[in-house]
């Protein structure tokens, strides 16, 4: 059997999954008893919610969440399962945190970016899951390295967890962009492409970063035929003390999962599904495309600035040279024609001329 065949499609995990996409919501960080439990009440009123997730441990604000109060957070996510029915979900890092809410019946665990990047956390992880039978989810690691995330699905796939996801929540982005993770759909299409019985879901939240892009995202994902989408949400976001932005109000999420359109999941032409899964690819790439280049023409201003300043001309041909030189060399060795990077370089150039010209002459 190859690797991660094994894995169990998630509407098969609980009976209460028999919708697709499945929805998780919950807090970003469990704050009191009250928060909790009026969060999970109005939950339980957006129809396609089916798993509440609750962050008990988050090491980056320790300070200020209840992250040393785990025990009584456990307590409290039991009474949310009782009042409202709904399943529940618990980050992980360390196998004392699995230990905690096995004992607690936690319904699922999922297992963070920042631990997905260390395969020693995982291993360890693993090491305490073995032949437990609970579901787990696993987030991408913080830097796109597909290879690391396939490693640490393996690692728990390997102690015989078979209910098991991934996660996508986006990647850090080198330089600041519109959304808080850059998405590069590209890495969990190549996942699924890779493991077709793995189920994907999308976390909007942490890719958007903020309101104004979730129904955006959450539309992307759905486009891309994930199996379920992560939010976070609490009944009052404007008093969280962490990740306000990010944080959908139960109505909010409401109005987002009314607002989006899912599509069929499969077709009868396979071919022309799989054309829709190199569009989408290209879709990802075309965007990180303009977004390089409007950080590059954001550069290219303050050159600008500098040369008038410095009273220089704006024009240097012994550098546009260079550019173009080591940007042929560069296309070649990747397969590019030397005619069409002469030919984008020169555009490039041209834009960043008009650029300096409109800086120089204010």
């Amino acid at each position: 059997m190859s690797r991660l065949e094994n894995c169990k499609p998630i509407n098969t995990w609980f009976k209460k999954l028999d919708t697709r996409p499945i929805v998780i919501s919950g807090p970003s960080v469990v704050e009191s008893e009250e928060q909790l439990l009026n969060t999970a009440k109005e939950l339980k009123k957006v129809d396609q919610v089916k798993i509440f997730r609750a962050g008990v441990w988050k090491p980056q604000i320790a300070k200020k969440s209840f992250g040393d109060k785990g025990l009584d957070i456990l307590q409290w996510l039991h009474q949310v399962k009782q009042e409202t029915g709904l399943l529940t979900m618990v980050e992980v890092a360390t196998p004392k945190h699995v230990e905690m809410c096995l004992r607690h019946n936690v319904d699922i665990l999922w297992i963070g970016a920042r631990t997905s990047s260390n395969p020693f956390s995982v291993q360890e992880l693993a090491s305490a899951l073995h032949g437990m039978n609970v579901p787990v989810m696993v987030k991408n690691p913080i830097n796109p390295d597909i290879n690391l995330w396939i490693e640490a699905l393996e690692t728990i796939n390997k102690a015989g967890i078979s209910r098991l996801a991934a996660i996508h929540r986006g990647f850090y982005p080198f330089e600041k962009t519109r959304l808080r993770n850059i998405p590069k759909w590209e890495i969990p299409i190549e996942l699924k492409s890779r493991f077709h019985n793995l189920p994907i879901i999308c976390d909007p939240s942490h890719i958007a970063g903020g309101k104004k892009y979730v129904q955006e995202m959450t539309q992307k994902a759905l486009d891309l035929n994930m199996d379920g989408l992560m939010f976070e949400s609490q009944f009052n976001p404007t008093e969280a003390i962490n990740d306000q932005e990010e944080q959908l109000s139960p109505k909010e999420l409401d109005d987002v999962l009314r607002g989006v359109v899912c599509r069929l999941n499969s077709i009868d032409d396979i071919g022309e599904n799989q054309l829709d899964q190199f569009r989408n690819q290209i879709d990802s790439v075309d965007a990180q495309l303009i977004e390089l280049l409007a950080q590059r023409m954001n550069i290219v201003e303050e050159i600008g600035e500098y040369k008038s300043q410095k009273n220089m001309t704006i024009l240097q041909l012994e550098r546009w040279e260079k550019v173009r030189e080591k940007g042929v060399e560069l296309g070649n060795s990747l397969g590019l024609s030397e005619k069409f990077t002469t030919q984008l370089l020169r555009m490039i150039h041209k834009e960043a001329i008009l650029k300096q010209n409109n800086v120089m002459n204010r």
